[in-house]
Parts: structure tokens; C-alpha cells; sequence
């Protein structure tokens, strides 16, 4: 059975930092792409961070700067550092396998990450 488990969000004001973690079981991690995911009140889904195989790292354009992503695998992890935290960064934060490379696996309960102006 895949599990998820998502950590580390809290409340936060404008500029200051968060470090998520995300720790895998019951799948291969170090054969797949992760990626950090996150919805805000009333919008999609949407991936924040990618990381694959290889290391090779993407970022949606409004963190690029600002977040951090990285993985471990030998812990099967994956960490989102977050930095300068802007209001509208505020979401549930998720991870789960980049859904551009292959499916979904079951979403964990994510993390609720709030920044407060």
C-alpha cells in the first residue's frame, strides 16, 4: 500500500521560510520522478517543484528563486525548502510522483502551509 506522509507546513508572515518533507512507502521512489504539489482555497492543483531520476529540477515560474527542492533516496523523501513566502503561497502542500512522467499514486493528506502578511 503507497503512503505519503507530508510535513513541516505551519504559519508563517511574508519573507520568512518553511521546510517540507515527504517520505514514501510502499513504492519505489528512486525509480520515479517527485514532484511538490499545491492547492489553494477555490484553485487546481498545481505542481510547484519537479524533481527527476537524474536530479534535473523544474520549478512553476512563481517560486523559481524561492523554493528549493530536493530528494533523498535513501530515505525515500523528498524536501521542498521554501523562502521569501509570499501570501499567495499559501496552499496544502502535497507530493506525489510528477503526473508528466507517470500516473498519480494515492495523494497523502498534504501539509497546510499559511503566510501571513
Amino acid at each position: 500500500q503507497v503512503q505519503l506522509v507530508e510535513s513541516g507546513g505551519g504559519l508563517v508572515q511574508t519573507g520568512g521560510s518553511l521546510s517540507l518533507s515527504c517520505t514514501a512507502s510502499g513504492m519505489s521512489f528512486s525509480d520515479k520522478a517527485m514532484a511538490w504539489y499545491r492547492q489553494a482555497p477555490r484553485k487546481a492543483r498545481e505542481v510547484v517543484a519537479s524533481v527527476d531520476t537524474l536530479d534535473n529540477i523544474d520549478y512553476e515560474y512563481a517560486v523559481k528563486g524561492r523554493f528549493t527542492i530536493s530528494r533523498d533516496d535513501a530515505k525515500n523523501t523528498v524536501h521542498l525548502q521554501m523562502n521569501s513566502l509570499r501570501t499567495e503561497d499559501t496552499a496544502v502542500y502535497y507530493c506525489n510522483v510528477d503526473y508528466r512522467t507517470r500516473s498519480l499514486v494515492s495523494w497523502g493528506q498534504g501539509t497546510q502551509v499559511t503566510v501571513s502578511a
